[in-house]
């Protein structure tokens, strides 16, 4: 991940930046952290820049949480802090790399543009949750022009990668999203997608609660699929072949075909070696056999601000645990000129959370940093949970 390695400075020399606003927009401390947070906003993109201080030195890089999926954008922002904050630079890796692609920033696609979407640039629309190398989800594509692809990976690399050769095979039938597939599911219309390919997902046969494939999965991918439309998941473990089996044989109004070592025209490097240690490859296709009631979500994301900053720095630490969801309050950072502050916040499923910041600015009220939480039932619940803990 790009970042700086600088010689150690007073941070709140960065406040000057702050008050001009062109580039930073914030600058958390919290008291006794080693961790210094700074809001930017680059290129039209909010994020946040971690400083953490060090015996020597000062690492500067982006977080976790709101960080770009761009990789080129970031090393853009830190050249530019750089530069405007006159940082001695002792180690960096944001110099640009000759020959590297460019990525296809039109086919890169936020989970906030999927807020409430009614239209596709194409009346059908498949999805592939996890595409990994990507060698599917373009095949796909190029064999299929009429087709809008939405290949979804939780693997930044991976997601970057494939926007790369977006760009150079001049697709303009792909989206990609870096983001949980449980929870884009949650956000689409019904009756909408040909086909939901789940191709050799993470077994997780230590944790199976974590694997992608569930009754909650199943019963949103039957709504978003248009009657006749297929979920189809390919597999190598004998154990999510079975697991998988009794999922989909669950739902009524459906019906599903099992096929044992199905040839595709593509493969990926993996099932190509595993064909060559002749393991089996299970297909399980489920179809959906009937219309399904249109999607409705009730409720917003809107907070009423708390009194004060003192009232936000008290919330709990410990965990808030539901029949349904949590909530956990992480570190807190005060802005160093007193007019508001940034908690980390983590919220809903507990097998796909939201990672998000609640920013409060005195005067302006408190809101979700970068963007909103994805619009599904469980995290309109937490939200809930969120405001009832900032007001009772």
């Amino acid at each position: 991940m790009p970042h700086l390695i600088v010689r150690p400075f007073e941070t709140a020399s960065l406040d000057r930046l702050v008050a001009e606003g062109e580039l930073c927009t914030f600058r958390g401390v919290e008291e006794g952290h080693s961790v210094e947070l700074l809001g930017v906003r680059y290129e039209g993109e909010p994020f946040v820049l971690e400083i953490k201080r060090r015996s020597k030195d000062l690492l500067i890089r982006p977080d976790k949480i709101s960080r770009p999926l761009d990789v080129g954008r970031i090393k853009r922002a830190l050249g530019a802090l750089a530069e405007a904050a006159g940082l001695e630079i002792l180690h960096s890796n944001i110099e640009h790399r000759a020959g590297k692609p460019p990525l296809a920033e039109e086919a890169d696609k936020k989970i906030r543009d999927f807020e409430s979407i009614e239209t596709f640039p194409r009346e059908k629309v498949a999805l592939e949750v996890g595409f990994g190398s990507g060698r599917h989800l373009l095949w796909q594509a190029e064999r299929h022009p009429e087709t809008l692809f939405i290949g979804v990976e939780i693997h930044t690399p991976s997601a970057q990668q494939v926007l790369r050769q977006i760009r150079l095979r001049s697709l303009q039938n792909v989206w990609v999203l870096n983001y949980d597939a449980r929870l884009l599911l949650e956000m689409l219309p019904s009756n909408r997608l040909e086909t939901i390919y789940v191709h050799f997902p993470v077994p997780w046969d230590k944790k199976p609660h974590r694997r992608v494939i569930s009754d909650a999965f199943v019963q949103e991918a039957l709504r978003v699929l248009r009657p006749g439309g297929i979920l189809e998941l390919r597999t190598d473990s004998e154990n999510y072949y079975r697991y998988a089996l009794e999922v989909f044989s669950r739902p009524v109004k459906s019906e599903f075909l099992v096929e044992k070592n199905r040839e595709l025209e593509v493969v990926s490097k993996y099932e190509a070696r595993w064909r060559k240690m002749e393991k089996n490859i299970y297909t399980l296709s489920l179809k959906a056999l009937e219309e399904s009631p249109p999607l409705r979500l009730e409720g917003d994301f809107d907070l009423q601000a708390p009194p004060s900053w003192e009232k936000i720095a008290s919330l709990p630490k410990k965990p808030l645990l539901r029949e349904e969801h949590f909530v956990h309050f992480g570190h807190r950072y005060r802005f160093a000129d007193g007019s508001g502050g940034i908690v980390e916040c983590s919220f809903g499923s507990f097998d796909r959370p939201e990672h998000k910041y609640l920013l409060w600015r005195e005067g302006e009220g408190i809101g979700y940093f970068p963007d909103l939480p994805v619009r599904s039932a469980t995290n309109l619940k937490a939200h809930q949970t969120i405001g009832a803990t900032l007001h009772g």
